[in-house]
């Protein structure tokens, strides 16, 4: 018997990057999966690829009622919702000073807004189902502070509270919890360079696969009893600089 086998899982920003990666690991390990995202292709030929196991809606995670119509298809083709992976995420650069409001509230309306208003969608089908989990994507910009993304990093930081907040009020029906990857090699950090990287204690970037693994630990039966935790997937980036050798 596979860890999800009976599971229904819902996955914003599922089309690419780790979002893919969670769709293809939880379909592997017996899933039905709800891939949501609004790059509709993408979306689109990764359910045509994975098969009957899947089912992919277009999904604006800063609308509340486009949840809504993603929580109502998964009950339509698979039943409720038992996984919820909060994925979806954007980062936009500028200093504090320098970017602009509108890119500060759309940062703050995907990456925070959106994370309340799909466990704020999925909850009541969940109680109503017995429990459920729900993984939520941080950063180690929710640990740490970082130079020229305020936004994202506030955002990140309101994930990893959220988070905390929501496995108060929820549990023990639904668990929560949080993963927080450092620099992972996706399509959004593609064009950055190895600076990101070479100060960590694992000098190298992560995989996505690397972070699908912990997701799919915290979404299962194996993290029973842990809800409102946070897993750091980082190579030690959040450790610190490594000190010379003298």
């Amino acid at each position: 018997m596979s860890r999800f086998d009976g599971k229904v899982a819902l996955v914003s920003g599922g089309a690419r990057g780790m979002g893919e990666t969670d769709v293809r690991g939880l379909v592997a390990e017996g899933a039905r999966v709800v891939i949501g995202d609004v790059l509709d292709h993408e979306g689109e030929t990764l359910a045509k690829e994975l098969g009957d196991a899947t089912v992919f809606v277009h999904l604006d995670v800063s609308d509340p009622k486009s949840w809504d119509m993603a929580v109502a298809k998964a009950e339509e083709v698979f039943g409720a919702v038992t996984i919820l992976i909060n994925n979806a995420g954007i980062v936009l650069f500028g200093a504090v000073d320098q970017i602009s409001i509108e890119d500060f509230d759309k940062t703050i309306a995907v990456n925070l807004r959106g994370v309340f208003l799909g466990t704020h969608a999925v909850a009541p089908g969940m109680k109503a189902a017995g429990g459920g989990t729900i993984v939520n994507i941080s950063s180690t910009a929710g640990l740490m502070g970082y130079a020229g993304i305020a936004p994202y990093v506030a955002s990140k930081w309101g994930v990893r509270g959220l988070t905390k907040a929501s496995a108060l009020d929820l549990g023990p029906t639904i668990r929560v919890n949080s993963v927080h990857p450092g620099p992972i090699a996706t399509p959004m950090t593609a064009g950055l360079d190895d600076s990101l990287v070479v100060a960590q204690r694992i000098p190298r970037w992560g995989r996505p696969e690397e972070v699908t693994a912990a997701v799919l630990f915290l979404a299962s039966d194996e993290s029973s009893f842990m809800t409102g935790a946070e897993l750091a997937v980082d190579g030690g980036a959040v450790l610190g600089p490594i000190a010379p050798v003298s």
